[in-house]
């Protein structure tokens, strides 16, 4: 992992109570991928394009210092699931109380127009229920011609009217940012700062 990132083996060996600081390094990988078969020895990242998190909802210039317990993966998983007993986010909010929910939520591989369809169900399912802020993740998924992929979230959840942040290494673009469900999140994205702080308890 580039420094500022933990790999989910140094979290997973963590006590309950730890917290742990991740800072994105800049810089992510835009296109292809190694293969492991032909070239096991590779052992590290190529992080080709640089990159940073960003606002995508009206207040992008403003500061954002926000906490809440931490819950999300994958758009095309989460969308079967939403609603159900499997993915009861309104209960989980509900048990976090006060502390409110950060809301992650990644692409892998469908369109624009799929996930944009996707993230309107999840969110009428109340997938987004309690969110303090929404963290998207970084992909490399295709856009269409009349809709990109960070249009399509803002189309389904800019009426929340709570803080989005792109572009986060949260996802199936290297460097994968490890992000702990259940976890208490505190995000930081200003001009000169980016960080996720998690509190393992």
């Amino acid at each position: 992992m580039p420094e500022g990132l933990l790999t989910w083996l140094d979290i997973v060996t963590m006590t309950p109570g730890t917290t742990f600081t991740q800072l994105p390094p800049g810089r992510h990988r835009a296109h292809g991928r190694d293969d492991y078969i032909e070239t096991p020895e590779v052992d590290t990242f190529t992080l080709d394009t640089p990159g940073r998190w960003r606002r995508l909802d009206g207040d992008g210039d403003g500061d954002l210092d926000v906490t809440g317990r931490l819950i999300g993966g994958c758009i095309e998983t989460l969308a079967d699931v939403a609603g159900t007993p499997y993915a009861d986010v309104p209960a989980f909010a509900a048990a976090a109380g006060d502390e409110g929910l950060l809301v992650y939520v990644e692409a892998c591989e469908h369109d624009a127009g799929e996930i944009c369809r996707h993230l309107h169900g999840m969110r009428l399912a109340g997938f987004f229920t309690g969110a303090n802020a929404v963290v998207v993740g970084r992909t490399s998924a295709p856009g269409l011609p009349s809709l990109s992929q960070e249009e399509a979230v803002l189309d389904a959840l800019g009426g929340l009217g709570v803080p989005i942040v792109a572009g986060v290494e949260c996802g199936h673009v290297p460097p994968y940012m490890p992000i702990v469900n259940g976890a208490r999140g505190r995000l930081v994205c200003t001009a000169d700062r980016n960080e996720l702080t998690q509190t393992l308890a």
